[in-house]
């Protein structure tokens, strides 16, 4: 009976351990977003994943100057309009792209590409939508965390170290 009783509570305890719940584990370069309406009316809605630098060095480790980079991680990072922009005077059409990036070390390229849905590795430069270049900005603080932001204004900025650039969204006349 003594040899029951003790099994039995063997048991209980074990079940216990099965049942607490797990924290939940972080991911690497987890989801992030920011969507906004502009004074102008028009919806941008940017969904990416947010890596970390931890000790690596933007231009040669990550984000490597003169190649093509997906601007975040994982799948592609895309940015969608809910009306016709232009983008640093620039004309784009409403819809759904994939935002790509070439670094450079004083200017960048900003890729808006039609092909939106896939790994963030992959990339067609014929689906591409716009192409222009906008100049390198230096932050006097770093940050840690990849981050790109959109404001009432219809500025985008992107901010990752030391390292960001902006462009800026108005509705298509």
């Amino acid at each position: 009976m003594k040899a029951q009783l003790i099994l039995i509570c063997f048991l209980l305890i074990g079940g216990l351990g099965f049942a607490q719940e797990k924290a939940p584990t972080q991911k690497a370069s987890p989801p992030d977003s920011s969507k906004v309406t502009t004074t102008d009316g028009v919806t941008i809605e940017i969904k990416y994943s947010s890596p970390a630098l931890k000790g690596r060095q933007i231009g040669i480790d990550v984000a490597q100057v003169g190649q093509r980079w997906r601007t975040g991680a994982n799948e592609t990072t895309t940015i969608s309009f809910d009306k016709n922009v232009t983008i640093n005077g620039e004309n784009l059409m409403a819809g759904k792209y994939g935002l790509h990036t070439i670094p450079g070390e004083n200017q960048t390229v900003i890729i808006f590409n039609k092909t939106w849905k896939q790994w963030g590795t992959k990339y067609d430069e014929k689906d591409d939508a716009l192409r222009f270049i906008v100049d390198n900005e230096t932050r006097t603080t770093s940050q840690e965390r990849f981050k790109i932001t959109a404001d009432k204004s219809g500025k985008i900025q992107i901010i990752w170290g030391t390292y960001g650039l902006s462009m800026m969204v108005k509705a298509a006349k």
